[in-house]
């Protein structure tokens, strides 16, 4: 019997990368006839279903992050009512946003791995159905205990979507279509935390209760766990593969009928070092993994720290209500719709000219770095300019689009470096992904933390400086890797050859 190389399952801001379709046996391929297969063209496999159903699957999977991200960042806007209410420290109220975060590091060494073993549909239901919960119970929060313990759980339960909401997409569109999709649903871990602030401004604004922005995160995540119910079928192509074999087995009475991960059995402490150990071995022996690991965690945890630093620029030093400082955040999301459509202009026209080029052999990883040239660069002039021109006397419009220019650099920082991270690790890009995963989430839970004390200590000039000087030491990062990258590969004990 041919033993089938099931996806590689890993989460990242957002996203999951499987092994190419061509990799899961076939019906040409087996062995044994009583082995239960799908053929490429088969109207079942999720990658031949119309363009309409993948696309709108595609959307649901993007919502699904959009709701996870927007409710990291939705207290930063009530922050001052949660500390009014509890009598909590401003630290402590900062916790609202880092634990959530927090959770994020727990979630995906549960979420992926077990959507592996029992699919993606079950692992949504169960996982948003519970977030769901934890929302009402922020709500519903009558202590600083409750607050927090609700929130940690609300993160960790919201991984799910960040991790398996990707994996959805690469079920449902091959290595040579998915691209488009996923440059498209990059912008959901983005667009969360961005629209967060403004929408919980204009609550703290209009005199509502702080606690309707979890009955309006409740309300989302009710609405998202219906349309996971009603309109999300089952996608992973294994386990569809064992409903295959019981539906057979039922059918005709014959019990030998059986799908290829019905016979992998794996003990405890094999789920255990796949799970949690490999990554990190992984991460520790490759040089590559960890500079590119550090600066997409640098990257994240500058996101979560603007959720304090805008405040003290807008809200202090241009005297805007919380709902106005909210909408200071949207040009980070229009800067990431900017860079999307570069991508989808630009770069995506090249890679696949790239691919016709180096055929029959791939496309070498560094291709992908060529938009982080620009980015990082970009990225470090953001923060300089944001910073220097933070000063009450100046027009907010200034800081304001330097926010733009940030939401361009991120998308074209993570993009280029999450695809290398693929490319070069690909047989266990798996455990690369998870690790980077995990690394990044705590620098977005840590940051918030030491944000006001550093923007208050040093002035909004002298912490973005900082902060700028950080991203110059980085810029070089892309460039080493173009130039060096090869060599580096080929010593690598993970990479191919």
């Amino acid at each position: 019997m041919v033993a089938p190389r099931h996806p590689s399952i890993s989460s990242t801001s957002s996203t999951i990368v499987h092994e190419p379709v061509e990799h899961l046996p076939v019906a040409s391929e087996k062995a044994d006839p009583f082995e239960v297969t799908l053929d490429l063209d088969d109207p079942a496999r999720p990658q031949n279903w119309s363009r309409v159903k993948r696309w709108y699957l595609t959307g649901v999977a993007g919502s699904l992050v959009l709701n996870a991200t927007f409710a990291s960042s939705a207290p930063s806007g009530i922050l001052l009512d949660l500390i009014a209410e509890f009598g909590m420290a401003r630290l402590v109220g900062v916790l609202t946003i880092s634990l959530f975060v927090a959770g994020y590091c727990v979630g995906p060494l549960l979420w992926g791995p077990l959507s592996e073993q029992y699919g993606r549909r079950p692992i949504f239901l169960i996982a948003f159905g519970v977030y769901a919960c934890f929302q009402i119970g922020g709500a519903l929060a009558r202590s600083t205990a409750q607050v927090l313990v609700f929130r940690f759980l609300g993160g960790t339960f919201a991984a799910a979507p960040l991790t398996n909401s990707g994996a959805l997409i690469s079920d449902l569109w091959d290595a040579r279509t998915r691209g488009k999709a996923l440059a498209l649903f990059t912008l959901a871990p983005f667009a969360g935390p961005a629209l967060g602030p403004t929408v919980a401004g204009y609550i703290n604004v209009s005199g509502t209760s702080w606690r309707w922005v979890f009955w309006i995160l409740s309300i989302f995540a009710g609405v998202c766990f219906l349309m996971i119910v009603f309109t999300v079928p089952e996608t992973y192509v294994p386990v569809l593969l064992v409903h295959k074999a019981k539906r057979l087995r039922k059918e005709t009475g014959d019990p030998r009928y059986f799908a290829p991960m019905e016979r992998e059995k794996l003990g405890a402490a094999e789920h255990v070092e796949r799970i949690v150990a490999k990554p990190f071995k992984v991460l520790f022996r490759e040089p590559v993994l960890i500079a590119i690991t550090l600066y997409m965690s640098f990257v994240y945890g500058c996101i979560y720290l603007l959720f304090e630093a805008f405040p003290i620029v807008f809200t202090v030093g241009h005297r805007f209500n919380a709902g106005a400082s909210g909408l200071m955040f949207l040009p980070i999301l229009i800067g990431g719709v900017i860079g999307v459509i570069g991508y989808l202009v630009i770069f995506d026209p090249r890679y696949a000219a790239a691919v016709e080029k180096y055929a029959p052999e791939p496309v070498p990883p560094e291709f992908r770095l060529e938009m982080a040239l620009f980015a990082a660069p970009a990225f470090c002039v953001a923060f300089c300019w944001f910073g220097w021109t933070s000063f009450p006397s100046i027009s907010f419009w200034a800081p304001m689009l330097a926010g733009g220019l940030m939401g361009f650099a991120i998308v074209w920082i993570f993009l280029p470096l999450f695809n290398y991270i693929i490319d070069t690790y690909l047989f266990i890009a798996a455990s690369a992904l998870a690790a980077n995963t995990i690394v990044r989430s705590v620098f977005g839970a840590v940051f918030p933390l030491f944000a006001n004390q550093m923007f208050e200590g040093l002035g909004p000039r002298w912490a973005s400086s900082v902060l700028g000087f950080v991203a110059l030491i980085m810029i070089p990062i892309p460039f080493v890797l173009i130039k060096f990258g090869p060599t580096l590969r080929a010593r690598s004990k993970h990479a191919p050859s």
